[in-house]
């Protein structure tokens, strides 16, 4: 018998529930827990330092998956609004009916009742809760980089293409026997993971190119780059980032400010192989905090050693 696609077991999941609505953490915890031998594969895939950053590869195929799993089924529909997105099996609905009309100004009161609860977030508030998300959901090990403590050889807004807002540390041997790291270490094999993050309150259609190639430049130094908002204003916006990672490899996140552990990994990165040294040296001279996190990772590759208290919480 022929295994079912991801998206087929999504379906077969939500069918199960019907009327039921599910993020895609929840699918992706409920679809690997019921397959286990058709996951077994990927979730020993090296790349994947634990089960929390096997899954949220899961999350972010859900995600990528959304149409396949609507055109598996008509009765299977997606909201994006609230966030986190979330799935149902409607059984006495089809995708594309009309709905009845509705009291515009109910609809409206509606709305307007919701904006006044959103809580606001300045961009500088977002840096604390993407570390926590970081360093909860993927086990990263971050530091914020202030642009206050660059020298602007480069001028006055020469560090918005040069540096990230945060950046992390992926200690991949951290759980390894000493004998497999000091095999790696002679080898010259990868113990350690670079990454970066560039953080904008929402991606909408006039900002959504520069603020990724803002990322691209940004991130040309390391393992894994992101770009990280809080929301992206439409489907035209999204279709771009897909576009846009696809041919440069930076993946995107779409951060929830309000529930952290709800955040999704709407477009994994590309892993590059090998940290570009000579990008690091050339910011490590520009920004001090740069020059503090490179200390920190300099550390850990020479005893093997992190102290949580030397990085952002």
């Amino acid at each position: 018998m022929s295994r079912l696609s991801q998206s087929q077991k999504i379906v077969e999941f939500l069918k199960k529930n019907p009327n039921q609505k599910f993020n895609a953490r929840q699918i992706a915890e409920q679809i690997v827990g019921s397959y286990p031998e058709d996951y077994r594969d990927k979730r020993q895939n090296p790349r994947f330092g634990d089960e929390k950053a096997f899954l949220s590869q899961v999350v972010a195929e859900i995600g990528s998956q959304k149409d396949q799993i609507v055109k598996n089924d008509a009765h299977i529909f997606w909201q994006d609004k609230p966030r986190p997105r979330v799935y149902w099996y409607n059984p006495e609905k089809i995708v594309g009916q009309i709905e009845p009309e509705i009291d515009e100004t109910e609809d409206e009161n509606i709305e307007a009742s919701l904006i006044s609860e959103t809580i606001i977030f300045s961009e500088h508030c977002l840096y604390p809760i993407l570390i926590d998300y970081l360093k909860t959901e993927l086990n990263l090990y971050c530091q914020r980089i202030n642009e206050k403590r660059s020298i602007n050889s480069h001028g006055s807004s020469g560090y918005q293409w040069l540096h990230l807002d945060i950046v992390a540390m992926q200690p991949v041997d951290k759980e390894w026997n000493d004998l497999i790291r000091s095999c790696v270490k002679q080898g010259a094999g990868q113990s350690v993971r670079l990454w970066s993050f560039e953080v904008k309150k929402e991606l909408t259609g006039s900002n959504v190119r520069k603020s990724f190639f803002q990322a691209v430049s940004n991130s040309s130094w390391a393992n894994e780059g992101y770009l990280v908002a809080t929301s992206i204003s439409d489907s035209n916006v999204e279709q771009e980032l897909r576009m846009l990672s696809a041919l440069h490899g930076i993946g995107v996140i779409l951060l929830n400010p309000e529930n952290p552990s709800e955040s999704e990994m709407m477009l994994p990165a590309k892993s590059r192989a090998e940290v570009d040294w000579q990008s690091v040296n050339r910011i490590l001279v520009e920004n001090a905090d740069f020059k503090d996190y490179i200390e920190l990772v300099s550390t850990y590759y020479q005893t093997g050693r992190v102290r949580a208290r030397d990085w952002n919480k």
